[in-house]
């Protein structure tokens, strides 16, 4: 079966390899908690350890997406071709207001970080279209 690849920027998929490194790190720590309150005693109604379960649990599944996503992504360099494209950073504006926003992968968008999908509404709409361009 041949899995298709996800594309990030180059910034986004070495901030995937900062968390994931960030995490691992965070990992071991979180297992010496766990061991820690699993000596207290009684785990029935021990909530440092309940904490401690939880907290890893959730490293865990992080750690399991982001390995996921390290091993399925592809880093993609935008195409100077003069159209917009994935990568590319583009300002658009209403006549009034101005906004400059980069278009990237649906894993890596952030609205507040002005890093809109190109799956999203205006990512669709501006996709191939050239400077100067109107778009409704």
């Amino acid at each position: 079966m041949n899995k298709k690849k996800i594309s990030f920027t180059k910034e986004g998929y070495q901030k995937m390899e900062s968390d994931y490194l960030q995490l691992t790190e965070k990992r071991k720590e979180a297992v010496v908690r766990l061991r820690t309150a699993r000596e207290m005693g009684d785990l029935s109604e021990n909530g440092a350890y309940k904490a401690a379960r939880f907290e890893l649990t959730a490293i865990d599944r992080e750690l399991r997406r982001l390995s996921y996503l390290l091993q399925m992504g592809e880093i993609v360099e935008p195409k100077n071709n003069g159209t917009v494209d994935f990568g590319c950073k583009i300002t658009v504006t209403d006549g009034k207001n101005q906004i400059t926003f980069t278009l990237v992968s649906g894993y890596e968008s952030d609205p507040s970080c002005m890093k809109l999908s190109v799956y999203s509404p205006i990512g669709k709409a501006v996709l191939g279209k050239r400077v100067g361009e109107k778009v409704i």
